[in-house]
């Protein structure tokens, strides 16, 4: 390795020299997380596996940048004491599909109680405006560390299907275990609708997330998303709303005005992304069985 420069120097001791004070602050050293049952790897997974049903146990390794043996080793310990389910994945024998059982759920929802309580503790003396640039200063740091990452990613509309796109749908349907799924040749039908489409996203040259977006007959100027999906490994570098973006631009360019989707209870993460852009819950307006939370917006309100 090169010799390090003074300034780089100072650079990563002051890196260090922060990590040394919050680890120790958010008793992230303890044995057990927040002094419960769980190694805080061990939490992390069951965390994981609660936002995205279905998760892989490969994706899984990917996102939390674990050594294969170990994550399978916590996951059998995990499935042990009956927290986790593997199942094989019909597409692809090698891979398993993890969901919490009910034990793993109440331990999740146990877990965030907790840790909602710790940082509450934690803020309890710190003022409103202290509390402001705190956070300002986290999302600062977050948004330094993915910046290299988010440059890399780019949102291409398609205008025929290809396997990228057939692979990330398919990816999806396991992801969250989908009953009600498109028949081969849907993805080129929607493609060659004027007034529908399909976005990939890429980081480098690897495909890692896609989007759908078809016209709903059933309401006037209305489109539905579906289909919004990322790899976990590509997560935290914005590429969701990136899609988002692309897909509500395009529908408010050629006259739509509304956005529908759906989801289920379990997809936490993306029902918080929804609202973040302003998606309101409203009635059901579609058939699909696995569906409880029914959304849309009005893309004028984000013109």
């Amino acid at each position: 390795m090169a010799a390090l420069t003074i300034r780089e120097e100072e650079q990563i001791s002051a890196v260090r020299e922060f990590n040394r004070f919050y680890t120790a602050r958010l008793g992230l050293l303890r044995k057990r997380h927040l002094d419960g049952e769980y190694s805080l790897t061990e939490a992390r997974m069951l965390y994981e596996i609660g936002a995205a049903p279905g998760l892989t146990a490969s994706s899984l390794r990917n996102t939390l940048g674990l050594d294969a043996g170990y994550v399978s080793r916590t996951l059998a310990l995990l499935t042990r004491r009956k927290l986790v389910r593997q199942a094989a994945s019909k597409h692809d024998g090698r891979e398993k599909l993890l969901t919490l059982l009910p034990a793993g759920n109440r331990a999740v929802a146990w877990l965030n109680e907790k840790s909602a309580l710790h940082i509450r503790e934690l803020l309890a003396n710190v003022s409103s405006k202290d509390r402001d640039v705190l956070l300002e200063s986290l999302a600062k740091i977050r948004s330094v560390l993915r910046e290299q990452g988010e440059r890399s990613v780019k949102v291409v509309q398609l205008t025929k299907s290809n396997a990228d796109a057939v692979c990330l749908v398919q990816e999806y349907y396991e992801a969250i275990s989908v009953v009600q799924r498109d028949p081969p040749g849907a993805l080129q039908k929607i493609i060659g609708d004027p007034s529908s489409g399909v976005w990939l996203a890429y980081m480098g040259e690897r495909a890692v997330g896609c989007v759908v977006l078809r016209r709903l007959g059933s309401i006037p100027f209305a489109a539905e998303c579906k289909r919004l999906y990322v790899q976990p490994a590509a997560r935290g570098h914005g590429i969701a709303e990136k899609l988002m973006d692309a897909l509500e631009s395009f529908a408010r360019d050629i006259g739509f005005r509304w956005v529908y989707l759906d989801s289920h209870d379990g997809l936490k993460a993306a029902i918080a992304l929804y609202r973040k852009r302003g998606y309101l819950k409203c009635k059901r307006y579609n058939d699909n069985p696995q569906a409880t939370v029914f959304m849309r917006q009005n893309l004028h309100s984000r013109a």
